[in-house]
């Protein structure tokens, strides 16, 4: 375990360091192959195939981060978005952050899953759109909702207002859509609500992991 976390700060530093001298492209390499050994668990060549894995490892690090980078345009989130699985992020943008967090984050969506199944958070009945005139359309658990909304594109908070249901939430962009997330102690909370309205009363409490986790944002990712 020592020796993996030698290897990944070694590859931290190489990435860190790319962009600061003459020899960015060979520290980036250097970097990137560090890393996709220690992700891969080998210290030789890898195959194509889990090249193509440690590549696809590498980009949910760099993802895992709520980030300038990570905030959406009010036009990038126009549109309708489909669940597809829990999400989660965590608010540094330190690179050591991002490469812990990803196997992090993708243990804590594991865990969250179980809680959405119980409520009935699928993707056949879990969706959102937003519209360019500030209207939108949503439903968790195949109660619908609909309202207003305000989004702060230097923030990336978003203000869902509806009859039914208030939401305050904060918009990541990701590779293939979009994450709807939540301070993680005020998921709970919401996740309640959508269980009262889906008339659903079985819900696992996922505030233990919000007590786990610092600057930790839980919520649906969206396709």
């Amino acid at each position: 375990m020592k020796k993996n976390t030698f290897f990944l700060s070694v590859a931290i530093g190489a990435m860190t360091l790319a962009g600061c001298g003459t020899q960015n492209s060979t520290l980036t390499q250097i970097g990137t192959q560090v890393l996709t050994d220690v992700l891969l668990g080998t210290t030789g060549t890898t195959n194509g195939t889990d090249a193509a894995a440690a590549g696809e490892a590498i980009g949910n690090i760099l993802g895992s981060v709520l980030n300038n980078n990570s905030r959406p345009t009010k036009q990038q989130i126009i549109g309708s978005w489909k669940y597809s699985q829990p999400g989660c992020a965590f608010t540094s943008d330190q690179l050591l952050a991002q490469a812990g967090g990803e196997i992090v984050a993708s243990q804590i969506k594991k865990k969250v899953e179980p809680t959405f199944q119980k409520i009935g958070i699928k993707s056949s009945n879990t969706n959102v759109t937003f519209n360019q005139d500030n209207t939108f359309q949503a439903s968790f658990a195949g109660k619908s909702f609909s309202g207003n909304y305000t989004y702060d594109e230097a923030t990336a908070k978003v203000t869902m207002q509806g009859l039914l249901l208030n939401i305050n939430a904060y918009i990541k962009r990701n590779s293939n859509g979009i994450a709807l997330l939540f301070e993680s102690s005020k998921l709970l909370t919401f996740l309640q609500a959508v269980s009262a309205l889906s008339g659903n009363s079985s819900i696992q409490t996922v505030g233990e992991i919000s007590k786990s986790y610092d600057g930790l944002r839980l919520g649906f990712d969206f396709n």
